[in-house]
């Protein structure tokens, strides 16, 4: 008789999957669009507040501490309470904190609001795609988690369209802006009540029956008949086995996973410094080039609009070519971007390099997220990928703060020739994480 995670895996992609898959992307979409607004949030402040860069670095940076906390509490409270549990948490912290951002009068106070806002947007990204993984047919699970990440892109244009038609309307519109962050609050509540909590989850912590009718569920969607219910005995048999499987089977710096750890690490780490190094900058830079704040939001909207198809790419590609080759190809492409934006001097050639950067990271981020709760089992699963995005959460804290001393000294081309080489770094490291393309998870 096959096991749940079997049954799982040989499902085609269903109504059931969908639901999962929208649900939870409507929450990383909002994610999204919270971190995206402050990019364009800080631009505004800059002016009407006269904030100097070493407070506008702050503001953007103080939220990736929060993250880089909420993500390492958040995959460990996933491994002990549920993934759903800890989704619907963290969007309940970050929606609050992100609506009472609006009210604040002063740089300290917002600087506050936006580390709360951090520790949930930090712990519920890893806790998300693990979810989606888990639930996930093998044989379009790296595929699933990429269109997930996908929604990533929703949210960044949202931010972008809300930066562009509400921020330069008034001295208040940025605080408009961040009142649409009550949303994800609201929002809590669905995912509570409609996701499914992870069946592997569920054996783990000894609720069979609970992970009985989630599969079925599932089966159902796709017009599967459940199997008949096993005799006593055989539900003893199978309880004894799933138990054994439960136990820990590994730390993530044991001799089985080192190596994997090392490498996933600092894939998010250069990752993460180049990004938010770049996007959270963008709106800033564009305007000191001498563009108006308004021209300045239209280009970055234009940019963030490459993210969708670079998404769609990496989708396509991940059962394809497999994790690894993506996950490297795109973090090629994304330097070589860099350097290009770097050196960029026109109108047109600024928008062309911002469109290929924005195109091929986001590729790389999908394909990231897809490989990052493969590579560990059930046990520690939600602690691996929660570890490497705490870690890369450094990075980001590091980036926004360091952008205005690579400016000072060497411009653009130095500073986004560093963003370059960190992809370099990243591209390498992603070619020593193990191949899982069409492997069942265990």
């Amino acid at each position: 008789m096959p096991t749940r995670s079997e049954r799982l895996d040989g499902l085609p992609f269903t109504r059931a999957h969908g639901k999962l898959l929208v649900g939870s992307g409507v929450g990383w979409a909002l994610d999204a669009m919270d971190v995206g607004l402050m990019s364009f949030v800080v631009t505004a402040l800059a002016v009407q507040w006269q904030l100097g860069k070493d407070q506008t670095s702050w503001l953007l940076s103080i939220g990736f501490v929060g993250m880089a906390i909420g993500a390492s509490v958040g995959g460990l409270l996933a491994d002990r309470i549920g993934r759903r549990q800890v989704f619907a948490l963290t969007l309940l912290v970050y929606g609050l904190a992100t609506g009472a951002s609006a009210l604040a009068q002063s740089v300290a106070v917002l600087m506050a609001l936006r580390f709360v806002v951090g520790l949930g947007l930090g712990a519920e990204l890893p806790v998300a795609s693990t979810l989606v993984s888990e639930y996930s047919p093998r044989a379009i699970r790296g595929r699933m988690v990429v269109v997930l990440e996908a929604f990533w892109a929703v949210g960044w244009i949202m931010a972008a369209l809300i930066g562009f038609k509400v921020i330069p309307t008034s001295d208040d519109g940025w605080r408009w802006a961040l009142l649409v962050g009550i949303v994800p609050t609201l929002y809590a509540v669905v995912v509570r009540m409609g996701l499914p909590e992870s069946v592997r989850f569920l054996e783990r912590a000894g609720r069979y029956d609970d992970a009985e009718r989630a599969v079925r569920v599932f089966e159902r969607s796709a017009g599967h008949e459940p199997p008949v219910d096993p005799s006593a005995a055989e539900v003893a048999t199978r309880r004894s086995q799933e138990a054994r499987a439960a136990r820990p089977s590994g730390q993530l710096w044991s001799v089985g996973y080192r190596r994997r750890t090392a490498a996933l690490w600092t894939v998010w780490f250069m990752v993460n410094l180049s990004y938010y190094g770049a996007f959270s900058w963008l709106p800033s830079l564009l305007h000191a080039q001498g563009h108006t704040l308004v021209k300045s939001f239209e280009y970055t909207l234009y940019i963030t609009l490459a993210q969708l198809p670079g998404y769609a790419v990496a989708a396509y590609l991940i059962e394809k070519v497999g994790r690894r080759g993506t996950l490297a190809g795109f973090l090629v492409g994304s330097a070589v971007a860099a350097f290009a934006f770097g050196s960029a001097q026109h109108d047109a050639a600024v928008l062309g390099a911002g469109l290929a950067l924005s195109f091929f990271n986001l590729g790389a981020w999908g394909a990231l997220y897809a490989v990052s709760p493969e590579i560990y089992p059930t046990s520690i699963r939600g602690r691996g990928a929660g570890s490497a995005a705490a870690f890369g959460r450094l990075a980001s804290i590091i980036a926004p703060l360091s952008v205005p001393f690579l400016l000072g000294w060497g411009g653009q081309p130095l500073t986004f020739g560093v963003f370059g080489a960190a992809f370099g770094i990243a591209a390498v490291a992603a070619l020593l994480l193990p191949e899982l393309r069409d492997t069942a998870l265990d």
